[in-house]
Formats: C-alpha cells, structure tokens, sequence
C-alpha cells in the first residue's frame, strides 16, 4: 500500500469527516484515497474505530454534524446505525467506515484496499 506523509487532505469534505472522527477521539483513522484505484466503489474511504458501540454512535453523530455545518452535506446513505458494530455513511464520492474494533480487525477493510493511497491520522490524546 502507498503510504502518505502528508496528514491533510485537500477536499473538504474528507476533511470534515477525518475532524467529526477526531472530535470524539475515533482510534486509528486512515484516508485511503481510492482515485486510483480502478473500479473502486468511491474515491475516498475513511476508516476508523471506537471502543464500545456508545462510541461508535457518538463518532457518526460528530461526523454528520461537521459534515452538516462545514460542507451542507449530509450522507446520501446510512447503514449499521441499529446495532453500532459497523456504521458506515456514504457521502457518494466519501464514505466513511466506523467500527468496534474487532469487527474492524474481522473485516481488514484497510487492507482489502491495499492499491489505495493511505494516509494514518495520529490519535488524538
């Protein structure tokens, strides 16, 4: 997998997703930018993971509320919210994957796209 220095990202809307996760201290959050990826679903999938599914909930509630307020976006689509062990949000070119972090581990969604660019966000203390 391409690995990137560069903690940032110029689209607005990755932005806002990566700062609604970090708002509530999401663990391991990782941009993989998919544009170059062929026949990828999206061109960018964020990843992250909490420790309990109250966690969970509060990240993708943090996430619609930056996305709302920063970009006027809202996702196109929701799943998970009913039992919180993988809630992801579909913004269309966006998605973001947050999860307990054992079904994170089960389903290696970071490496299922190991052709992506990453880009490894520092956990927020």
């Amino acid at each position: 997998m391409k690995q990137a220095r560069r903690p940032s990202s110029p689209n607005p809307l990755v932005e806002a997703v990566v700062l609604g996760m970090q708002e509530v201290k999401a663990k391991d959050i990782v941009h993989l930018d998919l544009r170059g990826v062929p026949n990828a679903v999206c061109d960018h999938f964020i990843i992250c993971h909490g420790d309990s599914s109250t966690q969970v909930e509060a990240i993708a509630r943090s996430v619609e509320r930056f996305t709302l307020t920063r970009c006027h976006e809202k996702p196109w689509h929701t799943e998970g919210k009913e039992n919180a062990g993988w809630i992801l949000l579909d913004f269309v070119d966006v998605v973001a994957h947050i999860f307990l972090r054992d079904v994170r581990a089960h389903y290696g969604l970071d490496q299922l796209w190991a052709d992506a660019l990453r880009i490894d966000f520092e956990n927020v203390a």
